[in-house]
């Protein structure tokens, strides 16, 4: 599918520019894939492993927690009807705070995990685009397309920007 967008965005070039323009531009244009670069770098995989054993910190907490609630649920539920009813309604009570317990554990775990992410993959990714710029500035790229993510990852600093003149064409301040 992006190597079809990336066609139809040469085939555009080429209708639009004149053919000495065009034949400049096609060898200034690149396209990359970033998903690869990403998963080639060594501290992805670093990182990865890091948030992997954050992960399985949560998981093992979960289950005794589970773990606990599971044996408390089915103690109550074997005993229920000997009981009194205030040690009942106690019960019920605690399995409720258990639940509601674990449900509050999971999404501070969630968060926590994807907080993780953010801090530890954020970097990697900005590694990535600040190498493409500087590729597309030291070979002379006009733009250069990721295939990972359909878009233009790179344009040159000398290209013009038309906003203000559409802009001004459709009567927008």
């Amino acid at each position: 599918m992006n190597k079809i967008i990336f066609i139809l965005f040469l085939t555009a070039v080429s209708v639009f520019c004149p053919d000495n323009l065009y034949s400049q531009t096609a060898q200034q244009i690149a396209f990359i894939n970033s998903n690869d670069l990403f998963e080639a770098l060594p501290e992805r995989i670093k990182a990865s492993e890091k948030i992997n054993d954050l992960n399985d910190k949560y998981k093992a907490e979960l289950k005794g927690m589970q773990d606990d609630y599971n044996k408390k649920y089915s103690d109550f539920i074997s005993y229920q009807t000997s009981m009194a009813e205030n040690i009942r309604l106690r019960r019920m009570q605690e399995l409720y705070e258990l639940e509601k317990g674990i449900n509050n554990f999971m999404k501070v775990a969630q968060e926590d995990v994807s907080d993780k992410e953010k801090e530890m993959l954020v970097p990697i990714r900005q590694k990535i685009k600040d190498a493409i710029y500087q590729v597309g500035v030291e070979q002379g790229y006009i733009c250069i397309y990721d295939l990972a993510n359909p878009a233009i990852v790179f344009v040159t600093p000398e290209a013009v920007d038309i906003t203000p003149f559409v802009k001004r064409k459709l009567g927008i301040k």
